[in-house]
């Protein structure tokens, strides 16, 4: 029993995921001893380092005050120096409940005495002050710094003592999250070769079969529609399959039903279609001598309607023919400007009917593009016919051609109604047009602009419309050369 691509899907994705959590797993197992590590930096190290900071700055604080006082004996200054005491004291007990090792430790005791020392020192001088008595202030100040500057020296130590404990931890956690790193990396690489070889594995056996299905699509796409795809696996592969196997039946079928259609089409309208005109105008040559003005007019109104037939059926077979990519292409080097002045040639008689001015603008240098010539001609005659159709009477039409990234840019404007911003997106769909087309003379099949798209996208080019309502529009293709 073969696996479905389901199966074999769910079986790759869930040895692979296997794999990725068990490196997940390994390196969350190593790295979980060293997360306390960064907390006993912040809680342990860095307040160690900021209250010897703080111990500082309180015996500088603390030094200036009985200075201060010893020469004023300003009470409020002796206050202040109680208050820097017992935050010293606060910080240096805080102290002795964080560190941990005993060289920390020794160093606190030997500052608490120092700071007993220096404090007795200065209440000694105090009572002596108070008193009146004499006393020799040299030998107290010297006693007093002496024992300050020891005190200092010794959180200077205390400092530097938890910046090497930190330097340390910092160093075994580089290098355990650089074992850590090695071992998961060896792990990775393991389970991603081992992954890769999986991935082949199910994917081998889901994409050969769908790049034959891929193969006989491109070959349905160019009508060719004979041969059978035969498949193994995987099953839904094998039921694509014999779909595409009973689909390429039904679209010779088809293929034939719509040849007959296009050939039954082609004599049975466009034929009789051609007589009726025919016919039409040897009566209008006759219509003068015979018929009175009324006559006239319905024989003249019978041919525009023959021809508008004959255009709808035209139009019509030429892009059935194109959405069935049976129009063949004669692609040669050439260049566009002869076309643009022979649509423009075709086009001027309606447009001085309708005293519309054509303005051409061809730039110096267009290179040369390859292209089929008829159809390019078919283009552009649809959008100035376009142009002219939709503009009224004393308007201008401008056709411009430049040179653009190796290749031509040709746009066609116009001073028409517009067209509205809900319809620009649909204009190049087939039967569509403005929605503000509201003079019968102007509605048309919609198929121009449709033909225009596919001829344009078949010569690997791009087309587009810009527009503006009361103030006109701008129909703009590009070839490559």
């Amino acid at each position: 029993m073969r696996l479905t691509i389901f199966s074999r899907l769910v079986i790759g994705f869930i040895i692979i995921f296997l794999l990725q959590m068990a490196v997940s797993l390994y390196v969350s197992i190593s790295l979980h001893p060293l997360e306390k590590v960064p907390d006993i930096i912040k809680d342990t190290d860095y307040k160690i380092i900021m209250h010897n900071k703080k111990l500082t700055d309180i015996l500088m604080a603390q030094m200036r005050y009985e200075k201060k006082y010893i020469i004023t004996r300003d009470a409020t200054l002796y206050e202040h120096f109680l208050e820097n005491k017992r935050e010293f004291n606060q910080y240096l007990n805080e102290l002795q409940s964080i560190v941990r090792s005993i060289q920390a430790q020794d160093l606190l005791i030997e500052i608490e005495q120092a700071y007993s020392q220096y404090q007795t020192a200065f209440d000694e001088e105090v009572t002596y002050l108070k008193a009146g008595k004499k006393y020799s202030q040299k030998d107290y100040k010297e006693k007093k710094e002496e024992t300050l500057s020891m005190i200092i020296e010794k959180l200077k130590k205390l400092t530097a003592s938890t910046e090497q404990s930190t330097y340390e931890r910092i160093e075994k956690l580089g290098e355990a999250v650089a074992d850590t790193r090695k071992v998961a990396i060896m792990i990775s690489l393991s389970s991603f070769v081992l992954g890769i070889v999986i991935s082949i594995f199910v994917t081998r056996g889901i994409v050969k079969p769908l790049a034959a299905v891929k193969q006989k699509t491109q070959k349905i796409a160019a009508g060719d529609f004979n041969g059978d795809l035969k498949l193994l696996s995987p099953p839904e592969v094998k039921d694509l399959a014999n779909t595409i196997n009973w689909m390429c039946y039904n679209l010779k079928q088809i293929d034939k039903i719509k040849a007959d259609f296009f050939a039954s089409m082609s004599h049975e309208l466009r034929t009789p279609l051609t007589s009726i005109k025919e016919g039409i105008n040897l009566l209008l040559e006759k219509a003068g001598k015979e018929t009175g003005n009324k006559q006239q007019r319905l024989l003249a109104i019978m041919a525009e309607e023959s021809n508008r037939l004959i255009e709808l059926i035209n139009s019509f077979l030429d892009l059935s023919k194109m959405e069935a990519g049976m129009v063949r292409y004669t692609f040669f080097p050439e260049d566009i400007t002869p076309l643009i002045y022979q649509a423009i040639n075709g086009i001027e008689p309606l447009a001085e009917g309708k005293k519309i001015t054509i303005e051409a603008q061809v730039d110096n240098g267009l290179p040369v593009v390859r292209m089929d010539s008829e159809r390019i001609l078919q283009v552009l005659r649809n959008l100035l016919g376009n142009a002219v159709k939709f503009t009224n009477s004393g308007g201008q039409v401008m056709i411009h051609a430049r040179p653009l990234n190796h290749g031509v840019e040709v746009s066609v404007m116009d001073t028409g109604e517009g067209i509205a911003e809900e319809d620009l997106k649909h204009i190049f769909d087939k039967f569509q047009q403005g929605s503000n087309v509201n003079d019968s003379n102007n509605i048309g099949t919609g198929l121009g602009l449709s033909i225009v798209k596919h001829i344009i996208d078949a010569h690997g080019g791009t087309v587009w419309a810009t527009s503006k309502i009361e103030i006109g529009s701008t129909f703009v293709f590009v070839l490559s050369s």
